[in-house]
C-alpha cells in the first residue's frame, strides 16, 4: 500500500453520517451506494525528437444512487462533504419517489487481489521517463535509416475507489494503469507509411521502462511501417478470411461482446436477446469475459458496485449461456450478478461492461488455416471499427494483412476493411487455431458515452462469409 492512501471517513467524512445519509437515499429502494473516487494520470509524448505533451491531472469525488425497480437516481460531485451528499440525497430520492422495494443483499466480500496498490506516477521520477522517452527516439532512428518520425508516448494512471453499501458495509480497491505506445513514419521513394505498437497493464512502469520491453515494441512498430511500404492495394468481395491471434479479437469484442451485455438483452436491443440455450456460434466456438487475470488492462477486483470480478462463460460450444451483468439488469432479468457493473468515474452510473473478453483456442496448427485459404485476406492486425449493436454488423479497417492465393502468404495489403455482421460471423468460423493470446493491453470501449479499459483475446480464427472492402479495380 502507498503511504497516502485514499481514506474519505479518515479526512472529509464521518463515517456513520454518511451511512446514515445513505440509508435515507435507499429507504424503499432495491438497491444503491455510495462511491467514493480518487484519480490521477499522467501523459507524456515525445515526438519528433521533443518532448511535445507533459500533462498531469487530479481529481476526486463521489456518486450516490438509488435503484428501485429499472429507475436510478443519480447525483454526483467533486465535493467530498457532508453538505454535497446531503443534496446529493434529496436529488436521488426524486428518482425513486416513495419506493416500495425491498434492499437486496449487498455483494459477497472477497480477498481478491490481482494488482499492485502501488502508484505507478510517482514510482518512477519524471527525468528518467524523459530519458526513457528519448532513447526510444534515438533507438527507433538508429534501427533504420528510412525511420523519418517516431513518437512514443507514455501514460500512468492512478485510480482509488470506496464502496459504501447502506449495510454498513464498505469496500475499497487501488487501480494502477500503465501504458506506452511508440509509432514510427517510414518514407522511401517518396512513399510514406506508419506503423504502431504499444501496450501495458495495471503493472508499475518499472517493467515497461526496461530496454528490452521498449526496444520490442519499437521494433515492432518499425517492422508494420515497413511492411505497410510495400502493401499494395487490397482485393474487395466475399472472400474466406484468417484473423492473427491477440489484438485481432477486437472484432470479438464489438462485433459480439457489446450484444452479449446484460442490459442490451433485457431491453431487447440486442442480437442475442432471448437466444439463452441456443445455438449462436460455430461448434467448438467458446467466448469467456474474465476480469480475474492477474495485471491485465481490463481486470478488476471488484467491479463498481463492490462485486467480485468473474470468469464469465458467455457461449460454450457455439451455445449462448450467459450474459454479462451489473446488479441491476441482474436484478431485472433473475439471474446473478457476473461482477461487469463498471463506471469510467463517479460522475456516471455503472452498467453492463466488459472487462477481459477472448475466444478460446482450437487445436489446429496456425499455419495449416493460412495454408487452407484458396483465395483469401489474413488479417493481423486491426485499427478502429464501427458496429451497430442492434444488429452485430460491423466495419473494421485493418493495420496489416496479406493477400493468401493456393495457401501461399503473398503480398501485404493496405486499405483493406472487414464487413459483416457479428450473429453470423461466429457461425461461419471454420478453424481455431491451438495459439490463444490476449492483446498486449491497450484496449478502451466506449459505451454511453463512457470509457473503461479493456482486454481482448483470440486464437488464429478461420472465417467465412466476410466482405473485404479494399481499392484494388
Amino acid at each position: 500500500m502507498t503511504e497516502n492512501n485514499f481514506r474519505p471517513f479518515d479526512s472529509a467524512l464521518d463515517e456513520g453520517t454518511a451511512l446514515r445519509r445513505l440509508r435515507t437515499a435507499t429507504d424503499g429502494a432495491e438497491d444503491g451506494e455510495l462511491f467514493l473516487e480518487r484519480r490521477s494520470s499522467e501523459v507524456l509524448v515525445y515526438d519528433d525528437g521533443r518532448l511535445k505533451t507533459a500533462s498531469y491531472d487530479a481529481a476526486q469525488g463521489f456518486g450516490l444512487r438509488a435503484v428501485n425497480g429499472d429507475v436510478a437516481g443519480y447525483a454526483h460531485s467533486t465535493d467530498i462533504s457532508d453538505a454535497s451528499i446531503r443534496r446529493a440525497v434529496e436529488t436521488a430520492r426524486l428518482a425513486i419517489a416513495n419506493g416500495g422495494g425491498i434492499l437486496a443483499d449487498s455483494p459477497l466480500p472477497t480477498n481478491q487481489k490481482l494488482y499492485t496498490d502501488a502508484d505507478p506516477i510517482t514510482s518512477v521520477s519524471f527525468p528518467v521517463k524523459i530519458e526513457t522517452l528519448r532513447e526510444i527516439d534515438a533507438f527507433a532512428r538508429d534501427l533504420d535509416t528510412r525511420v523519418i518520425q517516431v513518437s512514443a508516448t507514455l501514460a500512468a494512471s492512478h485510480q482509488e475507489v470506496v464502496i459504501l453499501r447502506p449495510d454498513g458495509t464498505s469496500v475499497s480497491d487501488s487501480r494502477p494503469m500503465t501504458r506506452i505506445n511508440v509509432s514510427v513514419i517510414v518514407e522511401q521513394n517518396g512513399r510514406r507509411e506508419s506503423g504502431g505498437a504499444g501496450g501495458g497493464g495495471r503493472v508499475g512502469l518499472d517493467g515497461l521502462l526496461n530496454s528490452a520491453d521498449w526496444q520490442d515494441k519499437t521494433r515492432e512498430a518499425l517492422r508494420i511501417a515497413l511492411v505497410n511500404l510495400s502493401a499494395v492495394p487490397a482485393p474487395a468481395g466475399p472472400m474466406q478470411v484468417v484473423l492473427g491471434p491477440g489484438w485481432p479479437g477486437i472484432l470479438l469484442h464489438e462485433a459480439v461482446g457489446h450484444g452479449l451485455e446484460g442490459d442490451f438483452n433485457r431491453k431487447g436491443s440486442s442480437k442475442f436477446s432471448g437466444m439463452i440455450g441456443q445455438q449462436v456460434a460455430a461448434r467448438g466456438v467458446t467466448v469467456i469475459d474474465d476480469g480475474t487475470i492477474p495485471n491485465r488492462r481490463g481486470s478488476i477486483s471488484i467491479d463498481d458496485e463492490g462485486t467480485a470480478s468473474n470468469k464469465t462463460t458467455l457461449i460454450e460450444d457455439g451455445m449462448l449461456v450467459g450474459y454479462m451483468q451489473d446488479r441491476q439488469n441482474a436484478r431485472l432479468m433473475g439471474v446473478a450478478p457476473t461482477g461487469n457493473g463498471r463506471r469510467e468515474s463517479y460522475a456516471h452510473v455503472p452498467m453492463p461492461r466488459m472487462t477481459n473478453t477472448y475466444m478460446e483456442g482450437g487445436n489446429t496448427n496456425p499455419a495449416d488455416l493460412v495454408a487452407s485459404l484458396r483465395d483469401g485476406i489474413y488479417a493481423v492486425g486491426f485499427g478502429g471499427g464501427q458496429v451497430d449493436i442492434t444488429n452485430g454488423k460491423f466495419v473494421f479497417s485493418c493495420t496489416e494483412a496479406y493477400r493468401v492465393e493456393n495457401g501461399k502468404v503473398g503480398a501485404p495489403v493496405k486499405g483493406a476493411t472487414l464487413i459483416g455482421d457479428g450473429a453470423t460471423a461466429m457461425t461461419q468460423i471454420r478453424g481455431l487455431g491451438n495459439d490463444m493470446a490476449l492483446d498486449p493491453g491497450m484496449g478502451n470501449c466506449g459505451k454511453a458515452g463512457q470509457w473503461v479499459p479493456v482486454g481482448v483475446g483470440q486464437p488464429t480464427v478461420l472465417m467465412e462469409g466476410l466482405t473485404v472492402g479494399g481499392s484494388a479495380t
